[in-house]
C-alpha cells in the first residue's frame, strides 16, 4: 500500500464519522432546486454516470440527490444470469471459502463471521465451512441491492459501529473493517441452506433501507434484533434494499459455493453470475 493510502486510512480514526455522514445526509435530502441539481450534475461529471440506463434519464427530474442516487433502472438494464447472482453493481473484492469461520478482507487481513454477524456464536457456526463474497459498490453505478438467490427472511440484526470509508486503502489497513462499521445483517433460509446478506455502512452513507422495513439506519447506536414470524420470501433478483450513498454487501453462504474464476477486484453488475452450488459434492441439504 502506498504512503498516501496509509495516511488516508490513519486520519479516519479521529474523525467524527457519524456527524459527517448525518451532515451529508442533510444535503442529500435537500429539495432546493439549485442545490440538488448542482450536486447531481457534479456527481454525474465526476463519476461519468451513464444516465441512459436510468428509467428517468433527466437528472433535473429527481426530487433530491438521494432520489437520483437510488435511481431505478430500465427493466432490461440488468439481465439475470444463472446460479447465484451479484446483488449489486461494484467490485467483487474478495470471494471464496470460509476457513474455520474466517473471511478474507484483503491480502493478509482476515476477520471472523462471528464478529461480522454481530457476535452470535450459534449463528456464525452455520457458516463455519461455507463460502463468502464481498461486493464494494462503485459510486457511478446502480445502488439498489437485490437477492442473489431466492430466500425467506428469518431475522434482521442491526449492529452499531464506526463508519470508516470503505475502499481498497481502508480494507488493506483498517483491521476488521466490515466488522467495525455499522451494518445490517439479514439472515435468509433457502433450499440450499441459510445465507446472510450484510449491508455495511460507511462514511457519508446516510441510511440503509430494506423493502420490508423501510429506512433502518441510522439508529441511536443500540443493537436491535428482529425476528419474522410471518414469512417474507423474496425471489432471486428481486430488490431487497438500498444504500443512500454506497458501501458494501458481504454475503455468507452456509454451504460451499463454486465461484466463477474471477480475480479479486473484478467489476460486476447486478444480476451477473457469481457461481453456483451444483458442482459441490459436499452440499448439505436441509
Amino acid at each position: 500500500m502506498t504512503l498516501p493510502q496509509k495516511v488516508f486510512s490513519l486520519i479516519q480514526y479521529p474523525l467524527p464519522h457519524h456527524a459527517i455522514s448525518r451532515l451529508t445526509g442533510y444535503f442529500a435530502r435537500s429539495e432546493v432546486p439549485w442545490l440538488k441539481n448542482a450536486l447531481i450534475k457534479m456527481f454525474i461529471k465526476r463519476f461519468n454516470v451513464d444516465m441512459s440506463q436510468a428509467l428517468e434519464p433527466d437528472p433535473t427530474a429527481y426530487a433530491n440527490f438521494n432520489a437520483f442516487f437510488t435511481r431505478v433502472l430500465k427493466a432490461d438494464a440488468r439481465p439475470l444470469g444463472e446460479g447465484i447472482l451479484s446483488p449489486t453493481d461494484g467490485s467483487l473484492s474478495r470471494h471464496g471459502r470460509l476457513e474455520k469461520g474466517q473471511l478474507v478482507q484483503a491480502k493478509g487481513h482476515l476477520y471472523s463471521a462471528q464478529s461480522l454477524l454481530g457476535g452470535d456464536a450459534a449463528l456464525a457456526h452455520e457458516f463455519m465451512n461455507g463460502s463468502f463474497a464481498t461486493v464494494y459498490l462503485s459510486p457511478r453505478d446502480y445502488h439498489r441491492v437485490h437477492m442473489p438467490m431466492t430466500g425467506t427472511l428469518r431475522e434482521m440484526i442491526y449492529v452499531p459501529g464506526r463508519i470508516f470509508s470503505v475502499n481498497k486503502a481502508t480494507a488493506s489497513y483498517v483491521p476488521n473493517l466490515f466488522a467495525r462499521n455499522e451494518r445490517l445483517v439479514c439472515i435468509f433460509d433457502s433450499p440450499h441452506g441459510s445465507f446472510a446478506m450484510v449491508l455495511v455502512g460507511a462514511m457519508v452513507v446516510a441510511a440503509i433501507e430494506t423493502v420490508w422495513s423501510g429506512q433502518v439506519t441510522p439508529l441511536a447506536g443500540v443493537p436491535q434484533r428482529t425476528r419474522f414470524d410471518q414469512p417474507i420470501t423474496l425471489e432471486r433478483g428481486e430488490e431487497m434494499g438500498l444504500f443512500k450513498l454506497g458501501s458494501t454487501v458481504v454475503m455468507c453462504f452456509a454451504n460451499p459455493v463454486t465461484f466463477e474464476d474471477y480475480p479479486p477486484e473484478t467489476m460486476v453488475s447486478m444480476g451477473q453470475t457469481l457461481g453456483d452450488f451444483s458442482r459441490n459434492l459436499d452440499v448439505v441439504q436441509p
